[in-house]
């Protein structure tokens, strides 16, 4: 063996060491065509079974990898997929050649188009096309050792989360994207990631990883082991120093003090989350509602579930986001299939403003919760003063509504998610209650630079001057305005960024819970002018 330095670009910070798990497409079992009604109906079942396998993991996962799976469970569930392939079966094709030729079509045209959203879809279809066809064939589905470092070209959402990240392992893409939904993933989990790293060496058995820097070693020797028991004795050390600053109030070196929240995703994180290490709930994704077998969620559900996470945090603040469906998060019977750009088209407010029968819904069922504890409603992407004033009518009219009915209730404060250009440069002009910035949408739209595309993954860089300058700009409006204002994307869970965010004005935080001492720390370390 001969050791080997790579050098990728860093996806999810942390160290790892393990053996190799190289991803490599499957060899599929050929079938022999039965009769074309024979093979229709083994396509139904395998769609059936690959429809179900994909429930199971959208019931078992969090809101942010439920809203990644619910695109290829909604194309599943259309038959416009699949009908050049029952076509083919018609005339005398197998079903599994029949599956894949009409699948490699729907892919080329994916990879072949100008939006950049389509193009980055083309994996999630490339991922759908094996789940259907390992139902067909009965291929075993690629199973990813449990602390392995896996080593491949890339790595889908649903391949992620069908692993056991529970006894550690990395992950090294020689593609790949920061901002790609796996990565984002990988990062809430705290898993080890590296992507851009070229092409890997061949016949490499193991592999040290250090997410933070991007750097691997591939077969490393003893001075190579050595020096990474070093540092994985010193990133535990700073495990636990990050652990017992997270139970802390967080203050910068000069004495400033910043308030860290947390960003939810499902109830279910509360368990074993303690409201000690933070000053609130700065944004929860209230999408875990919407992702169900059983439809949309009615009142009721979606009131039990507020007041849970109410509950939780009181008296602390808790910021609900109503529904962000749209863009890479269909919702089956509510988002609009058929947009050449669904991320540039009717999602988040925009949605919820064309389906008032869903959105005023969610609005009782906030108010109602609102007499619980502590709560604000933000309102996702944002573009006119008009939206927010659309938004607070209907919620006026539901709190007329429920005190006419003596239901008891109160009107929370409505503030918005300011994530488009737009609404950072005009932020004074909206009449909101409060700001909270969303940085990874932010980043994409001012770089023009998708966040799930590895060919321009550089790009998107929530430091870059011109995104700064646009949460200066919303600062400087909620300063002006006499409102509160925070940042509940990525970017503020990435240490190095920490110091040019409050160097930009920001004094209040929404992290991972997995960031929160991290950034607790960072935040220590920087001396305000």
């Amino acid at each position: 063996m001969t050791r080997v330095l790579g050098l990728g670009i860093p996806a999810s910070p942390g160290l790892a060491a393990g053996v190799l798990a190289r991803l490599a497409p499957a060899r599929p079992t050929i079938r022999h065509a039965g009769t074309p009604a024979d093979e229709a109906g083994a396509l139904r079942a395998a769609l059936a079974q690959a429809i179900a396998d994909l429930a199971a993991l959208i019931g078992a996962a969090d809101t942010d990898a439920a809203d990644m799976l619910s695109f290829q469970l909604a194309m599943l569930e259309d038959d416009a997929l699949s009908e050049g392939a029952f076509a083919a079966i018609e005339a005398g094709e197998a079903a599994d050649s029949a599956w894949c030729d009409a699948l490699d079509r729907e892919i080329a045209d994916y990879r072949a188009a100008e939006d950049s959203y389509f193009r980055a879809r083309a994996s999630d279809l490339e991922d759908m096309r094996a789940r259907v066809l390992r139902a067909l064939t009965g291929a075993a589905e690629l199973a990813i050792p449990a602390g392995a470092v896996v080593l491949g070209a890339d790595l889908t959402p649903s391949q992620f989360l069908a692993a056991d990240w529970r006894q550690g392992g990395a992950i090294l893409l020689t593609e790949g994207s920061a901002q790609a939904h796996v990565a984002m993933l990988a990062r809430a989990r705290a898993v080890p990631m590296v992507i851009g790293l070229g092409v890997a060496p061949e016949g490499a058995r193991e592999a040290l990883v250090d997410g933070g820097t991007g750097r691997v070693v591939f077969d490393p020797d003893l001075d190579d082991r050595a020096r990474f028991t070093d540092a994985l004795a010193a990133a535990q050390r700073t495990a636990a120093a990050h652990a017992e600053i997270s139970r802390k109030p967080a203050m910068t070196a000069d004495g400033t003090m910043i308030k860290v929240l947390v960003n939810l995703g499902d109830p279910d994180e509360l368990a074993e989350l303690d409201p000690a290490i933070c000053d609130g709930v700065g944004l929860v994704r209230s999408e875990f509602l919407f992702h169900g077998r059983d439809g949309l969620p009615d009142e009721v559900a979606q009131y039990q579930a507020y007041h849970r996470i109410l509950t939780w945090a009181a008296p602390r603040p808790v910021t609900i986001r109503t529904l962000d469906a749209g863009g890479d998060k269909p919702v089956p019977g509510l988002t609009i299939d058929a947009e050449t750009n669904p991320f540039l088209g009717t999602r988040g407010l925009r949605l919820s403003l064309a389906k008032p029968e869903v959105f005023t819904q969610q609005l009782r069922a906030l108010a109602r919760a609102a007499v619980v504890g502590n709560l604000r409603i933000m309102l996702p992407m944002v573009t006119l003063p008009a939206e927010l004033s659309a938004a607070a009518v209907l919620l006026d009219q539901v709190v007329a509504e429920l005190a006419a009915a003596g239901i008891p209730h109160a009107r929370p404060p409505l503030g918005i998610m300011v994530e488009v250009p737009a609404a950072a440069l005009t932020a004074g002009d909206f009449g909101a209650d409060f700001y909270s910035i969303g940085s990874n949408d932010l980043t994409q739209y001012t770089l023009a630079a998708a966040r799930d595309i590895g060919s321009v993954a550089r790009l998107g860089d929530a430091g870059h001057p011109a995104v700064l300058q646009l949460i200066r700009a919303t600062v400087a409006a909620a300063v002006v305005r006499g409102v509160d204002v925070s940042l509940c994307g990525d970017a503020a869970g990435e240490p190095g960024l920490v110091p040019a965010l409050l160097t930009a004005g920001l004094r209040s935080l929404s992290v991972a819970p997995v960031a929160v001492g991290r950034t607790k720390a960072a935040i220590a370390g920087v001396r305000l002018p």
